[in-house]
């Protein structure tokens, strides 16, 4: 109060002033945090379409990711380990592996299907000759 009469200001512009700052200062609050909303959801998007969705059911075999492979570092060694079987699904990407030592469980992102069942019954003795042939 007493800069306004030093000054000789009137009150009621400077309140006018003052209260038109404060409206832009909310404004400028609420692009802020509605940009960062936006940013928010762009960010979720990109990482949710990174995630691969797998379908394990209770029975597959699986290979386990070991991303604490550090002991023996080389380009022919494999981060993949051991042949689990799962006994258990659980909610939010859990699973239940059952391992020579025991059962343990782990998130399903280190996990992808053994396949080598399914893909060495379709290459027969037959088409084996007929490459070795040619």
């Amino acid at each position: 109060m007493w800069t306004v009469k030093l000054l000789n200001f009137d009150i009621k512009t400077a309140e006018e002033k003052r209260l038109i700052q404060l409206r832009d200062l909310d404004e400028i609050r609420l692009e802020a945090y509605e940009r960062s909303k936006i940013y928010k959801e762009g960010t979720k998007l990109f990482h949710d379409k990174k995630i691969i969705t797998k379908d394990f059911q209770v029975g597959d075999q699986v290979l386990l990711f070991n991303s604490r492979l550090k002991l023996f570092p080389g380009k022919l060694k494999s981060r993949w380990s051991g042949l689990f079987c799962i006994t258990e699904i659980r909610p939010y990407g859990a699973v239940t592996l059952a391992g020579k030592s025991g059962d343990f469980t782990v998130n399903d992102q280190r996990l992808k299907k053994y396949l080598a069942d399914q893909i060495l019954p379709e290459v027969t003795s037959v088409h084996l000759q007929e490459l070795f042939d040619d």
